[in-house]
C-alpha cells in the first residue's frame, strides 16, 4: 500500500541524517544511505527466513534527491522473491525535511540475502506461515 504521494505506508527503518553522516561537500554520504538500505533489507530477510541472513549482491541503486542534514529518512523494504536459500528485497529511501511535510523518494535497490546457518553455509528458507503471507 502507498500513500497518495507513492510513498510506501510503512517503514522497515526509519533515522534521521546527522552531520556526522556527510561527505566533503556537506552532502549525506552514499555510503552512509546504502548502509540503512542494507539494514532495512536484511531486517524483512532475517524474518522472513527466522534467522541470520547475509547480503551477497545490491543491484540497480540510483540516486535521484541528496539527501541533506536532519532529513527524516524513511527506509521502505518488500521481498520480491524468495528462492530456496536466497531472496531478493526491493528497497526504496525516501526523505522529507524536517521543515515540511512533503516526501521525496531519493534512491532504490533491489537487495539479495542468503539464509546462512550458525557456520555461515546457505541454508533453506522456511515455508511462509499461512498468517505471515494474509493480506
Amino acid at each position: 500500500m502507498r500513500a497518495s504521494d507513492g510513498c510506501p505506508i510503512e517503514p522497515a527503518v526509519r533515522t534521521i541524517a546527522m552531520p556526522a553522516d556527510t561527505n566533503p561537500a556537506g552532502d549525506i554520504f552514499g555510503g552512509w544511505l546504502m548502509a540503512q538500505m542494507d539494514l532495512a533489507a536484511g531486517n524483512a530477510a532475517a524474518r522472513r527466513a527466522r534467522g541470520r541472513c547475509a547480503t551477497v549482491a545490491v543491484d540497480g541503486m540510483v540516486f535521484h534527491r541528496p539527501v541533506s542534514v536532519g532529513d527524516e529518512v524513511s527506509l521502505y523494504a518488500l521481498i520480491e522473491h524468495i528462492g530456496r536459500t536466497s531472496m531478493k528485497i526491493q528497497v526504496e529511501a525516501w526523505r522529507r525535511s524536517r521543515f515540511d511535510e512533503a516526501r521525496f523518494k531519493v534512491t532504490e535497490a533491489l537487495f539479495t540475502f542468503v539464509a546462512i546457518d550458525e557456520n555461515g553455509r546457505p541454508r533453506a528458507i522456511p515455508p511462509a506461515d499461512t498468517q505471515e503471507e494474509a493480506p
